[in-house]
């Protein structure tokens, strides 16, 4: 395929001699005999090589030759000039021309030339090209780099929280052989403390005074007995009957046995049911003791008043409890330990309220998620199959 060559000359005979020269070569040729009538044409025809005279009316052509490089880069200029100073040749290659010619020249200067210039274009053109092609390989290498660390993240977060689920069920597990033991083994001297107690009480006559310790014992033992019923429920199932239990009437009757208590902390309830789901195959007693855990938490977070939402929703197979308050919150430090057996951040608790719901959620196949922020509150999203 032949260059196109676009010539801008007011000089009518060049215009017509070059062009003969130009298209007697092979070369497509163009004429204008003003700049703005070859810019025209240059964003038409996209030609190869400009020949520009120096010396024109309207538009000089050094003005023409920045205005050139400037919209059309992929078209290079040759300057023809009568004027041969070497200050006029720097001022031309400064302006971007790819060569000049001093008039008058002969036909086979130009053609060689014009020649030159267009091997130079297609070298400087090829080299734009690997330029961008380079630019985007190393743009697409940033994205694949982006993409793999993105997964490996995701991948290893995902293994950290495979390894804390193994490593909550393998205390969960140890802790079951634990507290299996501890109860067997305390409960014997226990029994013999009580039965001391009682003996002592029977013996003490009318003293109130000794009454009052006796009593006291009896209490200290009920209270160490209470503690290791918890203990159990931690990690060993109770009696459990499923049948078709609907979550709506488990956290109502929830809701209704914490209501006295939110009223005198002045902590509003408000219950949202987006989606009536249908009834899961279930214990009720267990999953009241679930959601009596997390209300009881959110209640005693907001003793000097707040807000607590509890939603109901079903989507994906499962069905959804939102348990969230407007209470201190929970310590980022203390969120991979709130479901350990033990841990407890309050004065007088024993750390295992979360233990007893993470193990029967777990029971049901289900999940549950917290999100805290300190001084924001916190939110609790218990997850259970449907099927």
């Amino acid at each position: 395929m032949s260059a196109k060559i676009l010539i801008i000359d007011d000089e009518r005979m060049i215009l017509s001699l070059t062009a003969m020269v130009l298209q007697h070569r092979g070369f497509e040729a163009f004429t204008a005999e003003n700049a703005i009538d070859g810019y025209a044409i240059i964003e038409r025809e996209q030609p190869a090589v400009v020949l520009l005279d120096y010396m024109m009316p309207v538009v000089n052509g050094l003005t023409a030759l920045r205005e050139i490089r400037q919209r059309f880069p992929s078209t290079y200029v040759i300057m023809f000039t009568g004027k041969g100073s070497e200050e006029i040749a720097v001022e031309l290659m400064k302006a971007g021309a790819a060569d000049y010619l001093l008039k008058p020249f002969s036909n086979a200067n130009l053609v060689e030339r014009i020649e030159g210039v267009l091997r130079l274009r297609a070298i400087e053109l090829r080299n734009r090209e690997l330029l961008e092609e380079r630019e985007r390989l190393r743009a697409e290498i940033e994205n694949w780099n982006r993409e793999l660390e993105n997964r490996v993240q995701e991948k290893t977060l995902a293994l950290q929280k495979a390894n804390a689920e193994i490593l909550q069920n393998e205390k969960l597990a140890a802790l079951g052989h634990l507290s299996a033991g501890m109860a067997h083994e305390i409960r014997n001297p226990l029994n013999s403390i009580s039965l001391f107690a009682q003996v002592l009480r029977a013996g003490v006559g009318e003293d109130p005074e000794m009454l009052s310790y006796t009593d006291k014992i009896a209490h200290e033992v009920e209270r160490i007995d209470d503690i290791l019923v918890k203990l159990l429920a931690t990690s060993k199932r109770s009696h459990f009957q499923l049948r078709s239990v609907s979550l709506q009437e488990v956290l109502s009757r929830v809701v209704d046995s914490f209501s006295e208590q939110a009223r005198a902390s002045g902590v509003q309830i408000d219950m949202e049911i987006l989606d009536s789901p249908p009834a899961i195959l279930a214990d009720a007693d267990e999953l009241g003791q679930v959601f009596s855990n997390l209300v009881a938490n959110a209640l005693y977070e907001m003793v000097g008043g707040g807000k607590l939402s509890i939603g109901l929703a079903a989507a994906q197979g499962e069905v959804q409890v939102t348990v969230a308050d407007t209470g201190r919150g929970i310590p980022a430090e203390h969120l991979n330990k709130i479901f350990d057996p033990f841990f407890t951040t309050k004065e007088r608790g024993t750390g295992f309220g979360l233990s007893v719901v993470l193990r029967i959620v777990k029971n049901y196949g289900g999940r549950i998620q917290v999100e805290s922020e300190p001084g924001a509150g916190s939110r609790f999203l218990v997850s259970l199959p449907l099927a």
